[in-house]
Protein backbone atom coordinates (compact mmCIF):
# COMPACT_ATOMS: atom_id res chain seq x y z
CA UNK A 1 0.00 0.00 0.00
CA UNK A 2 1.23 3.04 -1.01
CA UNK A 3 1.96 5.65 2.20
CA UNK A 4 -0.41 8.92 2.44
CA UNK A 5 1.24 12.31 1.55
CA UNK A 6 0.48 15.03 3.61
CA UNK A 7 -1.06 16.58 0.51
CA UNK A 8 -3.47 13.30 0.11
CA UNK A 9 -5.72 14.89 3.01
CA UNK A 10 -6.38 18.22 0.96
CA UNK A 11 -10.11 17.27 0.56
CA UNK A 12 -10.10 18.35 4.34
CA UNK A 13 -9.54 22.18 2.50
CA UNK A 14 -12.39 21.64 0.40
CA UNK A 15 -14.83 21.29 3.10
CA UNK A 16 -13.35 23.91 5.39
CA UNK A 17 -13.43 26.38 2.84
CA UNK A 18 -17.02 25.77 2.24
CA UNK A 19 -17.80 25.53 5.61
CA UNK A 20 -15.76 28.47 6.70
CA UNK A 21 -17.25 30.52 3.92
CA UNK A 22 -21.21 29.35 4.44
CA UNK A 23 -20.85 31.11 8.09
CA UNK A 24 -18.71 34.00 7.20
CA UNK A 25 -18.80 34.95 3.45
CA UNK A 26 -15.35 36.80 3.99
CA UNK A 27 -13.51 33.36 4.14
CA UNK A 28 -14.54 32.88 0.42
CA UNK A 29 -11.25 35.08 -0.39
CA UNK A 30 -9.55 31.52 1.02
CA UNK A 31 -10.89 30.55 -2.95
CA UNK A 32 -8.05 32.42 -4.75
CA UNK A 33 -5.78 29.62 -3.65
CA UNK A 34 -7.42 27.17 -5.92
CA UNK A 35 -7.14 30.03 -8.61
CA UNK A 36 -3.30 30.90 -7.90
CA UNK A 37 -1.62 27.95 -6.92
CA UNK A 38 -2.18 25.78 -10.02
CA UNK A 39 -0.97 28.95 -12.31
CA UNK A 40 1.74 29.42 -10.27
CA UNK A 41 2.75 25.39 -9.92
CA UNK A 42 2.48 25.72 -13.47
CA UNK A 43 4.53 28.45 -14.75
CA UNK A 44 6.95 27.35 -12.23
CA UNK A 45 7.86 24.29 -14.25
CA UNK A 46 5.64 22.10 -12.05
CA UNK A 47 3.13 20.83 -14.78
CA UNK A 48 -0.09 19.65 -13.84
CA UNK A 49 0.98 18.56 -10.26
CA UNK A 50 -1.07 20.82 -8.51
CA UNK A 51 -4.41 19.14 -10.16
CA UNK A 52 -2.91 16.11 -9.72
CA UNK A 53 -1.91 15.80 -6.15
CA UNK A 54 -3.13 19.05 -4.23
CA UNK A 55 -6.57 20.14 -5.39
CA UNK A 56 -8.56 19.59 -2.87
CA UNK A 57 -11.70 18.83 -4.72
CA UNK A 58 -10.61 16.74 -7.06
CA UNK A 59 -9.75 14.80 -4.14
CA UNK A 60 -13.10 15.46 -2.40
CA UNK A 61 -14.52 13.76 -5.63
CA UNK A 62 -12.20 11.06 -5.59
CA UNK A 63 -13.19 10.13 -1.90
CA UNK A 64 -17.01 10.65 -2.21
CA UNK A 65 -16.88 8.70 -5.08
CA UNK A 66 -14.29 5.94 -4.88
CA UNK A 67 -13.85 5.53 -0.99
CA UNK A 68 -17.46 6.44 0.07
CA UNK A 69 -18.65 4.45 -3.28
CA UNK A 70 -21.22 7.19 -4.33
CA UNK A 71 -20.26 7.02 -8.02
CA UNK A 72 -21.67 5.30 -10.63
CA UNK A 73 -17.47 4.54 -11.73
CA UNK A 74 -19.32 4.51 -15.81
CA UNK A 75 -17.03 6.59 -18.48
CA UNK A 76 -17.76 10.25 -19.26
CA UNK A 77 -19.42 10.66 -22.65
CA UNK A 78 -15.98 11.82 -24.38
CA UNK A 79 -17.59 15.16 -25.31
CA UNK A 80 -16.88 16.10 -21.85
CA UNK A 81 -13.30 15.98 -22.35
CA UNK A 82 -12.92 17.33 -25.69
CA UNK A 83 -10.82 20.08 -26.46
CA UNK A 84 -13.60 22.31 -27.87
CA UNK A 85 -15.99 21.32 -24.85
CA UNK A 86 -12.79 22.15 -22.37
CA UNK A 87 -11.89 25.42 -23.90
CA UNK A 88 -15.64 26.28 -24.36
CA UNK A 89 -16.28 26.15 -20.95
CA UNK A 90 -13.83 27.64 -19.36
CA UNK A 91 -13.85 30.33 -21.63
CA UNK A 92 -17.34 30.93 -20.40
CA UNK A 93 -16.46 30.34 -16.59
CA UNK A 94 -13.58 33.04 -16.74
CA UNK A 95 -16.58 35.28 -18.63
CA UNK A 96 -18.56 34.63 -15.54
CA UNK A 97 -15.32 35.27 -13.07
CA UNK A 98 -15.08 38.80 -15.27
CA UNK A 99 -18.73 39.87 -14.82
CA UNK A 100 -18.39 38.59 -10.75
CA UNK A 101 -15.37 41.48 -10.93
CA UNK A 102 -17.01 43.93 -12.68
CA UNK A 103 -20.15 43.43 -10.50
CA UNK A 104 -17.58 43.98 -7.20
CA UNK A 105 -16.04 47.33 -9.57
CA UNK A 106 -19.56 48.64 -9.56
CA UNK A 107 -20.21 47.90 -5.91
CA UNK A 108 -17.04 49.70 -5.15
CA UNK A 109 -17.78 52.51 -7.44
CA UNK A 110 -21.03 53.10 -5.29
CA UNK A 111 -22.89 52.32 -8.73
CA UNK A 112 -24.54 49.33 -7.20
CA UNK A 113 -25.45 47.98 -3.85
CA UNK A 114 -24.40 44.83 -2.01
CA UNK A 115 -26.02 42.34 -2.94
CA UNK A 116 -26.19 39.44 -0.25
CA UNK A 117 -26.80 36.29 -2.98
CA UNK A 118 -24.72 33.00 -3.98
CA UNK A 119 -26.03 32.26 -7.59
CA UNK A 120 -26.25 28.72 -8.24
CA UNK A 121 -25.23 27.77 -11.67
CA UNK A 122 -25.14 31.26 -12.30
CA UNK A 123 -29.02 32.28 -12.55
CA UNK A 124 -30.50 30.88 -9.41
CA UNK A 125 -30.26 33.81 -6.21
CA UNK A 126 -29.65 32.25 -3.28
CA UNK A 127 -30.86 34.41 0.08
CA UNK A 128 -27.07 34.43 2.15
CA UNK A 129 -27.95 37.50 4.05
CA UNK A 130 -26.84 35.24 7.39
CA UNK A 131 -23.25 34.99 6.10
CA UNK A 132 -22.21 38.69 6.24
CA UNK A 133 -22.65 41.48 8.91
CA UNK A 134 -23.06 45.36 7.35
CA UNK A 135 -19.52 46.98 8.22
CA UNK A 136 -17.80 44.28 8.84
CA UNK A 137 -15.44 44.97 6.07
CA UNK A 138 -16.17 47.35 2.17
CA UNK A 139 -18.88 46.48 0.56
CA UNK A 140 -16.76 45.79 -2.69
CA UNK A 141 -14.90 43.31 -0.68
CA UNK A 142 -18.13 41.31 0.85
CA UNK A 143 -19.30 41.35 -3.18
CA UNK A 144 -16.23 39.72 -4.72
CA UNK A 145 -16.87 37.26 -2.14
CA UNK A 146 -20.44 36.80 -2.62
CA UNK A 147 -19.43 36.07 -6.13
CA UNK A 148 -15.99 33.86 -5.45
CA UNK A 149 -18.89 30.88 -3.18
CA UNK A 150 -21.39 31.70 -6.06
CA UNK A 151 -18.74 30.32 -8.18
CA UNK A 152 -16.48 27.71 -6.03
CA UNK A 153 -20.51 25.95 -4.99
CA UNK A 154 -21.52 26.17 -8.70
CA UNK A 155 -18.41 24.38 -9.70
CA UNK A 156 -18.65 22.05 -6.83
CA UNK A 157 -22.13 20.76 -7.80
CA UNK A 158 -20.87 20.40 -11.35
CA UNK A 159 -18.08 18.19 -9.78
CA UNK A 160 -20.61 16.23 -7.66
CA UNK A 161 -23.11 16.01 -10.08
CA UNK A 162 -20.87 14.60 -12.88
CA UNK A 163 -19.25 12.46 -10.15
CA UNK A 164 -22.17 10.72 -9.49
CA UNK A 165 -23.19 9.80 -13.14
CA UNK A 166 -19.86 8.81 -14.28
CA UNK A 167 -16.22 8.53 -12.58
CA UNK A 168 -15.43 10.07 -9.21
CA UNK A 169 -12.77 12.86 -11.29
CA UNK A 170 -14.87 13.73 -14.24
CA UNK A 171 -14.87 17.02 -13.41
CA UNK A 172 -11.23 17.24 -13.44
CA UNK A 173 -11.36 16.48 -17.15
CA UNK A 174 -13.16 19.64 -18.10
CA UNK A 175 -11.93 22.05 -14.82
CA UNK A 176 -11.47 25.58 -16.06
CA UNK A 177 -8.04 25.80 -14.25
CA UNK A 178 -7.04 22.32 -15.10
CA UNK A 179 -7.41 23.18 -18.78
CA UNK A 180 -5.73 26.96 -17.97
CA UNK A 181 -2.82 24.85 -16.50
CA UNK A 182 -2.57 22.37 -19.46
CA UNK A 183 -2.47 25.28 -21.73
CA UNK A 184 0.43 26.53 -19.51
CA UNK A 185 2.06 23.84 -19.93
CA UNK A 186 1.50 23.17 -23.76
CA UNK A 187 2.76 27.01 -23.88
CA UNK A 188 6.31 26.45 -22.05
CA UNK A 189 6.96 23.24 -23.92
CA UNK A 190 7.57 25.24 -27.04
Amino acid sequence: MKSKKWYDYMWIWAIIYFSLSFFNILFAWLGMIDFLIPVIVAVTGGGKWFCNNMCGRGQLFRVLGKNCKLSRNKPAPKWLSSKGFRYGFMIFFFIMFGNMVYQTYLVAAGAKSLRQVVKLFWTFKVPFHWAYTSGSAPEWVAQYSFGLYSLMVTSTLIGLIVMLLYKPRTWCSFCPMGTLTQGICKIKEK
